[in-house]
């Protein structure tokens, strides 16, 4: 009888350069995510489930000293001036101690999980009090059709579903707001109601030939939330 053979990494399958090249969105996502929220230069961050290396490489070229964890060590090559830790999110603690970090930053991370409020509580305990979280996940109610074509994907989350599993979990001033990947819109924000209308009218079957239809339709639900400086 033949044993199975070693899994492979999601990360070096999933997001290998030739299907997914690098581009300059992460450096763009991660300045305006430190200009929007005044990210204050110095600070400890760790991107969590950090992936490829590239959005948490964004924050450090904008001043933040980072910190990333994942269960691919592909992010080491990528981003080698980050200290970054290997870890099994699912079953293990995350790798730091209690109140360690000033922002945890976290992008299409915790649809993966079966029990995402079983990361969002060690988030709590790693961030400091007064800390501040960055997370994003797809928007279930704009991406329904296709959210499954990754199969590791486990729990979809609604505008409102998002906001509770963090005030659930302790956390304070949660913000959660639909948020659309082109950067030229961050800027622009009078533009946004052509890409409406263009996710409207636009064939799905047109996504892999324009980022412009893709990331209209493909929209993303943007939280942050703070922990408290004390536990009532």
């Amino acid at each position: 009888m033949s044993s199975l053979g070693p899994q492979r990494d999601y990360v070096a399958v999933t997001y290998n350069e030739k299907d997914r090249p690098f581009t300059q969105y992460p450096d763009k996502l991660a300045r305006y995510l430190s200009l929007r929220y005044k990210l204050p230069k110095g600070s400890r961050i760790l991107d969590l489930g950090c992936g490829r290396g590239e959005f948490l490489r964004g924050f450090i070229r904008c001043g933040l000293n980072g910190y990333g964890v994942d269960q691919s060590s592909i992010a080491k090559s990528v981003c080698p001036e980050a200290e970054i830790l290997q870890s099994n999110l699912e079953n293990e603690p995350l790798p730091y101690e209690d109140n360690y970090f000033d922002i945890v930053f976290s992008k299409s991370v915790l649809e993966h999980f079966y029990y995402p409020e079983k990361l969002v509580m060690e988030i709590q305990r790693i961030v400091k009090p007064g800390g501040f979280i960055i997370a994003m996940v797809p928007d279930w109610e704009s991406v329904y059709k296709t959210f499954y074509v990754d199969y590791t994907h486990r729990t979809p989350f609604t505008l409102n579903s998002f906001k509770e599993i963090f005030l659930i979990n302790g956390f304070d001033d949660v913000k959660v707001e639909k948020f659309m990947q082109l950067p030229f819109l961050w800027s622009l924000p009078w533009l946004k109601p052509f890409c409406l209308l263009l996710a409207f009218m636009a064939p799905r079957s047109l996504r892999p030939y324009s980022k412009l239809i893709r990331f209209s339709q493909e929209i993303m639900l943007l939280s942050t939330a703070v922990k408290p400086n004390s536990i009532s």
